[in-house]
């Protein structure tokens, strides 16, 4: 009996154990997490293995000779302020915690999934600074801040574990095009320079071939086979509903596209040389729109409404 008792309360002290570690990862309490734990993965990397920059160095044009006419860009304009922050950097830092005029801003770019997103850094009343957590839900990078150690979702643009759960990132229209196309519409853009403070070869890729490759690093909840799973998409959101703009059938489809969507009018401008598409509409609270592969899309918002070329 005493055998049987002691191998029961080391069976449980064993269950506890284990429970801990799921909720406990890279040092962060997934205690409340409100994505399942078990599809929060470890990325490789440990917290801050991938460095994010976060006294930003920054250029004019004319000094951007590190950067070819063809190289992708994530463009910001905002606060009357007009930056780009070039992929093939962000490639190895994945974010940068800069300041808009006196207000802070997080750009933040996932080499899995493509998307590149910048975020007010101003949450529940204080200036926040991220930093790559090492963890990922979906294959997208999962952001920390600093102050309070939560987790954030970049695709969802939201806290989903940690003491701001459910806090919202607002979202500011980030641009992903070609350092060309940046250059010629905002010719006084400022660039994030390569003189980063970190040691790293930013004219090769750490994800060379990836994007050309159907496999996926990790798994997703949910997957979809309609496209390549790394064709670009744009990707709208409002008023909590979705619609997917697939650039395979942008291409087939006379734009611009006239599109009506959770009762807004949309005009789609896809830019085919320089693998861009933005949405312009008419209303005054304007959607959400963000560029990224169909398969993170996809991921985020099964329930989305996809366009197909047959709708112009």
């Amino acid at each position: 009996m005493k055998i049987l008792s002691a191998c029961l309360l080391l069976s449980l002290v064993s269950f506890v154990s284990c429970h801990a570690q799921q909720e406990m990862k890279k040092g962060f309490d997934l205690s409340n997490a409100s994505v399942p734990v078990d599809q929060i993965v470890d990325g490789g990397p440990p917290r801050d293995g991938i460095p994010s920059i976060d006294e930003p160095r920054r250029v004019g044009p004319g000094e951007a000779d590190f950067l070819d006419a063809d190289d992708r860009v994530l463009g910001v304009s905002h606060q009357g302020v007009t930056k780009a922050y070039p992929v093939k950097i962000l490639n190895w830092h994945e974010i940068v915690n800069d300041r808009f005029g006196n207000h802070p801003v997080t750009v933040s770019y996932c080499p899995l999934c493509g998307s590149g997103m910048a975020f007010d850094a101003r949450v529940a009343g204080k200036d926040r600074t991220f930093g790559v957590s090492g963890l990922l839900y979906n294959n997208d990078v999962l952001l920390y801040d600093r102050q309070s150690e939560t987790l954030w979702s970049q695709i969802e643009s939201k806290a989903v574990a940690g003491p701001l759960k459910g806090k919202e990132l607002e979202y500011i229209e980030t641009a992903h095009t070609t350092w060309e196309k940046w250059k010629e519409q905002h010719p006084q853009t400022r660039v994030l320079s390569d003189e980063t403070g970190y040691s790293r070869d930013y004219s090769s890729s750490p994800y060379a071939g990836y994007r050309e490759q159907k496999g996926l690093m990790f798994p997703t909840s949910h997957k979809d086979d309609r496209y390549h799973p790394k064709a670009w998409v744009l990707g709208v959101r409002f008023k909590g509903q979705y619609k997917v703009y697939p650039f395979p059938e942008l291409r087939k489809a006379n734009t611009p596209v006239k599109d009506r969507f959770a009762g807004i009018t949309l005009e789609i401008s896809y830019d085919r040389e320089n693998q861009q598409a933005f949405a312009i509409a008419q209303q005054e609270k304007k959607p959400e729109t963000m560029i990224m592969y169909w398969f993170a899309w996809m991921a985020f918002h099964p329930e989305s409404e996809v366009f197909t070329a047959g709708e112009n």
